[in-house]
């Protein structure tokens, strides 16, 4: 698959991940969310960043709980429960919020 953003094709996955992490950039995340039919508010933002900053830390991504354990710790409770993260992201808080930030598919996502 292919997404374009400012007239430059990027390859995806068949799931619509980036297949280069390089390629990312917030305007791809923008396009990758409108394709994903997701409206990005600053909340939206604020996870993307997180688990982008996770990954590059770690080297690795997170399963769901660790990840919204994660959250709680960076933000709390509030934040990192998971219907909140489910309002922000209802087919898949993880999933979705490493698709938008441009990284692989997490290995425990369907």
């Amino acid at each position: 698959m292919v997404v374009t953003v400012q007239n430059v094709c990027l390859q995806t996955t068949d799931q619509g991940f980036l297949v280069n992490q390089a390629d990312w950039s917030e305007t791809v995340a923008e396009q990758l969310a409108l394709a994903n039919n997701i409206s990005l508010s600053d909340a939206h933002w604020e996870i993307i960043f997180f688990i982008r900053h996770y990954y590059l830390q770690f080297k690795h991504l997170p399963n769901a709980r660790v990840f919204t354990k994660a959250i709680a710790r960076e933000f709390g409770e509030t934040k990192g429960n998971s219907r909140y993260l489910h309002k922000l992201f209802p087919d898949g808080p993880l999933k979705y919020a490493c698709k938008l930030a441009g990284l692989p598919k997490p290995p425990t996502c369907l």
